[in-house]
């Protein structure tokens, strides 16, 4: 017909028009002279008779493969998962989005902390460092801390450090699932560890906990974790020291990270956190002590064991239980039932398994002082 058209004279657009197809697919016609050839058939396949059941499952919100196998195969398919996952694939492009919308704060709302790790050559060892990341959701400002764990209490040291460097404490402080500060989840609603309870109470910030399974609620932070390891720590660099590292990451915050521009804001960090500092509370007079904490009794020879090293005490204490303070800078504590520190030792690792203050132990060796006599005592009773 197209053909015929094309010998009457008739111009391609015209003939497009009259039969109602594109003008490009008269010319290809004209071009190729004749009749499309005929498709090939497509291959029947297993999964032909549930491909409505999986498309309706698709609908359903239903998109992992797994349970999409299980459900049709419960309707009798008897095929593979392979031609089920090549069916699915292609329609993953459908599927709507999470709903994850951006939650801005204003200025002094709320920090939010997560902890990263890296292994780092740290004084000629290569060990493992916990990275503390505090982001303040309005400013975008950033603090990070290097620490040799990421127990409750360097987690509140952390935090601590963050506040101190802001230069005053948010409303809030958003952070994940950790048992340092989250004990658990009881009917929608995060059960507090005590100490963090007591932190917030002191510095008065409100504690806050993203969902289980939501780490996308606290983004701004799970953002900044990568960009630390990714740009702070790019290159593998090693370190003299844990003050060393530390050195490095604060220069890095004020010098590069605090610097930088945020697109999405259209403004730099610089001038989100002088308008941020203004909205922050105050720090309170005394800082929050974040030492560990414990009892310890004094043994016959008047010494105290923390973590398998025996540290001395006045001999005078044998017996007694003192109360152990252990800072998280290297301090063991030791203090009476009035409070008052007894003993002092900088806490060792390594090999050595015992520190001892010559002092300390002056009135026991008085005590077990032997009597001594001449000989000439021994020649009259013989």
């Amino acid at each position: 017909m197209i053909s015929e058209k094309k010998l009457q004279g008739m111009f391609v657009k015209d003939i497009a028009a009259e039969l109602g197809v594109h003008p490009k697919t008269v010319s290809r016609a004209l071009k190729r002279g004749g009749e499309p050839p005929a498709r090939p058939k497509r291959r029947t396949s297993k999964l032909d008779p549930y491909r409505a059941q999986v498309d309706d499952l698709l609908r359903d919100g239903i998109w992992n493969a797994e349970v999409i196998f299980r459900r049709i195969r419960a309707a009798g398919y008897d095929g593979g998962r392979t031609i089920l996952r090549l069916y699915i694939q292609p329609r993953r492009a459908l599927r709507p989005a999470g709903g994850t919308v951006r939650y801005e704060t204003p200025p002094g709302a709320q920090l939010q902390h997560d902890w990263g790790e890296r292994r780092l050559e740290i004084g000629g060892v290569r060990q493992k460092a916990y990275l503390a990341v505090n982001v303040l959701g309005y400013a975008r400002a950033l603090d990070v801390v290097a620490m040799p764990r990421c127990d409750a209490e360097h987690t509140y040291e952390a935090l601590i450090q963050a506040f101190e460097a802001f230069g005053g404490v948010p409303a809030s402080v958003l952070v994940d699932n950790q048992k340092a500060a989250v004990l658990d989840w009881t009917d929608g609603r995060p059960r507090f560890h005590p100490r963090f309870r007591e932190l917030a109470r002191h510095y008065g910030f409100t504690p806050k906990a993203c969902r289980p399974r939501r780490a996308q609620t606290k983004g701004k932070v799970e953002r900044m974790v990568r960009y630390v390891a990714d740009n702070a720590l790019a290159g593998d660099p090693a370190f003299d020291s844990w003050d060393d590292l530390n050195a490095h990451l604060r220069a890095w915050c004020h010098g590069v990270a605090n610097q930088r521009f945020v697109r999405e804001l259209g403004e730099g960090v610089t001038d989100r956190l002088a308008r941020e500092r203004a909205h922050l509370g105050p720090l309170p007079r005394d800082r929050f002590d974040t030492a560990y904490h414990g009892h310890r009794a004094v043994s016959l020879d008047a010494y105290v064991a923390v973590d398998g090293v025996r540290y001395s005490v006045p001999g005078h204490l044998v017996g007694e239980r003192l109360a152990l303070r252990v800072t998280l800078d290297g301090w063991v504590e030791l203090a009476n039932r009035d409070g008052a520190v007894v003993a002092r030792h900088r806490q060792v690792t390594g090999e050595q398994r015992q520190v001892t203050v010559a002092e300390h132990h002056a009135a026991l060796w008085e005590q077990v002082r032997v009597q001594t006599r001449a000989l000439d005592y021994y020649a009259e009773i013989g």
